[in-house]
């Protein structure tokens, strides 16, 4: 059962709750409060007042949306109404309509303190201040009725104290909602960036070897023809996962319902790597190689796919700037602490850094990497070419 549901759950068992606690209250006020005779005045003020408080039940035991405008304008509106019948009472206590006048009912003062808890709770923001502040106001003059004797005064703060209560409980938990509401969008926030760079990933894996067999497929024309249809299957193949990557990426990112979680293609990690350089080897006439170095299962998750991804961006790199090296070294080791891997050709062209606002997967890789607290670095190697580290803790990983 997922959180929405379970919450959901919770509030029904509250409101049947509140339900029966009502009617409860009811028969007590009925048996004795409000209507201890048979007299006529006496029938219409029970009656009149378990009314009041059955009204209250229109406003809080529905099920309402967060940010309701409809709410806090029913709360208004039974506020007002009571405070009226509220004023009504003093002023038949005065005059010559004395049997009228009497006490007030437990059952609509619970009812309303409840519509001050889920006016605060689930109101909108404007309406919600002032429909709580006339909720709380007559829920503190109920006891009023009864006449403005001492005691009925203190118990009028009493009320006024418990509707205090019932807006803080309500604030308190809009507060709890609101940030577990901001934590999830955060979470999709990252996770649809996350989705940005492997869509980036893919592509630029893709697309480079697509250029490199169109490029290879013109020189090799006249003097290899069959050599031109495997690379146009190869070309037609790569195209293909491409297009498929990103329908399946630009689906998650567009559509802002989709659970962070959604899957879009079972997780490539270190398990993947000889596939990946099989495919490299097939598009290009820098053959690269792996080394294995340690066992690589049981590897958490979020390491192997960042490694994978590491291996994947390396390739690529070699592919576009390296066209004149003659190998490329793929390194997997593994010790008790960490994971590392590298990426190393040995072009012997001119190369540097991208500069800031170029190298996007570069970028990329060293924010997922750091996101493990491992480290990345790019640069010429000792003896020529250019080589991609990466660094992976691996008890830190395995804590998170």
């Amino acid at each position: 059962m997922n959180a929405p549901k379970f919450s959901a759950w919770w509030v029904r068992l509250g409101q049947l709750a509140g339900l029966a606690a009502l009617v409860l209250l009811c028969a007590f006020d009925l048996r004795y409060g409000l209507y201890s005779g048979m007299g006529m005045a006496e029938a219409l003020r029970a009656l009149l007042q378990v009314g009041m408080a059955a009204a209250t039940t229109v406003v809080w035991l529905p099920v309402h949306r967060q940010g309701s405008r409809s709410l806090p304008i029913a709360a208004l509106v039974l506020g007002v109404i009571s405070l009226a019948v509220t004023l009504g009472f003093l002023v038949l206590r005065t005059s010559r309509f004395l049997l009228l006048g009497g006490t007030w009912g437990l059952a609509e003062s619970a009812g309303m303190i409840a519509v001050v808890f889920v006016v605060t709770r689930w109101g909108s923001a404007r309406l919600a201040p002032w429909a709580a502040v006339v909720a709380a106001l007559a829920a503190a003059a109920l006891p009023l009725r009864g006449g403005a004797d001492l005691v009925y005064v203190i118990f009028g703060l009493l009320q006024a104290l418990g509707a205090v209560g019932a807006a803080a409980a309500g604030i308190y938990l809009r507060v709890v909602a609101s940030g577990r509401e901001r934590a999830i969008a955060l979470v999709r926030a990252e996770q649809r960036a996350e989705f940005a760079r492997d869509l980036h990933d893919f592509i630029a894996h893709h697309v480079t070897g697509i250029v490199v067999q169109a490029q290879g497929a013109r020189f090799v024309a006249e003097q290899d023809p069959q050599r031109v249809i495997v690379a146009l299957e190869q070309i037609e193949r790569a195209g293909a996962e491409t297009m498929a990557s990103m329908r399946r990426m630009v689906g998650v990112l567009r559509n802002p319902d989709a659970p962070p979680d959604a899957p879009l293609a079972p997780l490539a990690g270190v398990a993947d790597l000889a596939p990946l350089l099989e495919g490299h080897n097939g598009t290009t006439n820098t053959p690269a190689r792996l080394y294995v170095d340690g066992p690589l299962d049981g590897l958490p998750v979020e390491v192997s796919t960042s490694a994978y991804r590491v291996v994947m961006e390396g390739l690529t790199n070699a592919r576009q700037h390296a066209p004149d090296a003659r190998s490329v070294a793929v390194s997997v080791h593994r010790t008790p602490d960490w994971l590392l891997v590298r990426v190393a050709d040995d072009g012997a062209g001119p190369r540097s850094t991208p500069a800031r606002g170029h190298g996007f997967g570069l970028v990329g890789l060293t924010e997922r990497v750091r996101a493990l607290d491992g480290t990345v670095t790019a640069g010429p190697g000792v003896s020529g070419g250019w080589v991609l580290d990466a660094a992976f803790p691996l008890r830190v990983a395995v804590t998170r």
